[in-house]
């Protein structure tokens, strides 16, 4: 099942950007972990090495982007007919969980630290200097990637831009306890610590309980699936739209709505429709693909009955019936419907003489009787008019049978 030309080429750029981003995510933070980590020992700050295992975090986690980049980003195949878009979300379920486990293991170091005050050894300045610089270098991340991130609207790139938002959160947090204990007070640095491990293990379950909900086949929001039942009930020939249901895709997702149609016309022009509307709503960024079942009524509240005879055995019965008396058939067409079972027979054109010959052995003809065997509630009969164009019409002169 190919992409959509338009979804193939924001696919295309989105990948690219992530690919991008991410490359300058994963330089900066190896810069900075390093700095914070050597500094951090230096200057006997507990604050900052948690910032810089956090950058640590943050370098994993890079990695795991660009795995997932470039995996989502493969054609559907016969394991997955659907695409792989769903690897973003499984590596936004990862994140999560590496977040977590990382604020937790800085809560118990805080802890441990917080446990025995007097061996906690002064802090250094150049941690504050450290803690400044990596603060203002991940708010300008940040704002980088969430540039990128919402122009190809990928929430995958979004969640680790706001990741990088965390982190410049974090180091404000570590600044301002490397300056309360410069100040004296060495009780900040490991409470600055253990605020920094608080913060990442919140945005860690944000994310994971995110994706979560995406892999169990969450809906779009109410105003998203709103404008795709708008794009259907504007396809002309749609009179309305019933059981539609999304399912998240990664950063898009599938549709599954059933369309009702007039129940009289061929299957043919029914198909037209769906693909019309399906066409349609294709053309919302927001859709990978999108299946459309067309009823004659709505059939979630209204069904045709059961047990009504099969095509075969009614075409088999009136064929039959009109030989009998000598008359032959152009078409057969039946409607299934909640109201019952409707029969439609059309006699082939023919000359005036012949018409007024089978209209004498039409009135032969057990109408009510052939009805009642088929179960039908309407059994009608027309004749095709030959006309000098390539189009057939139907005659005027018909004999109903209703109950």
């Amino acid at each position: 099942m190919p992409m959509p030309p338009s979804t193939a080429a924001q696919s295309a750029e989105k990948h690219h950007v992530a690919r991008k981003s991410t490359f300058v995510s994963i330089v900066l933070n190896i810069v900075l972990m390093s700095a914070q980590i050597v500094i951090g020992v230096f200057a006997h700050s507990q604050a900052l090495i948690a910032d810089g295992i956090h950058s640590l975090a943050d370098l994993v986690s890079d990695f795991v982007v660009l795995l997932a980049n470039r995996h989502s980003g493969a054609e559907p195949d016969a394991d997955h007919n659907y695409g792989h878009s769903r690897y973003e979300t499984v590596a936004s379920l990862f994140l999560g969980g590496l977040l977590i486990a990382v604020g937790i293991g800085m809560l118990w170091r805080a802890g441990t630290r917080l446990a025995d005050l007097q061996d906690i050894p002064p802090v250094h300045a150049s941690a504050l200097v450290v803690a400044l610089v990596v603060l203002v270098s991940k708010e300008a991340l940040f704002r980088y990637m969430l540039r990128e991130a919402q122009r190809v609207r990928s929430a995958m790139l979004i969640a680790n831009a706001w990741h990088a938002r965390s982190d410049a959160a974090s180091s404000l947090v570590v600044a301002l306890g490397i300056v309360g204990s410069l100040f004296g007070m060495r009780l900040l640095d490991p409470i600055a610590a253990a605020i920094v491990g608080f913060m990442v293990a919140r945005m860690g379950w944000v994310f994971g309980w995110d994706a979560l909900q995406d892999l169990s086949d969450r809906a779009l929001d109410e105003p998203a699936a709103a404008d795709v039942r708008a794009l259907l009930l504007s396809t002309p020939g749609v009179r309305d739209v019933h059981q539609l249901r999304t399912r998240k895709m990664g950063d898009l997702a599938l549709v599954d709505a059933h369309i009702l149609v007039d129940p009289f016309i061929s299957v043919s022009e029914g198909h037209y429709i769906a693909e019309s509307a399906r066409m349609r709503v294709l053309t919302d960024h927001r859709v990978l693909d999108a299946l459309i079942h067309v009823d004659p009524e709505n059939d979630a509240i209204a069904q045709p009955p059961a047990g009504l005879a099969p095509r075969e055995r009614i075409v088999a019965e009136v064929e039959n019936a009109f030989g009998e008396h000598g008359l032959k058939l152009a078409a057969v067409n039946l409607h299934y419907l909640s109201t019952g079972l409707d029969i439609e027979v059309t006699l082939p054109a023919t000359s005036h003489d012949a018409y007024d010959d089978d209209a004498r052995r039409l009135a032969h003809l057990d109408l009510p009787g052939l009805q009642r065997r088929l179960g039908a509630r309407k059994l009608d009969v027309q004749r095709a008019i030959a006309v000098p164009t390539p189009t057939t019409v139907a005659a005027t002169g018909r004999r109903t049978a209703e109950r």
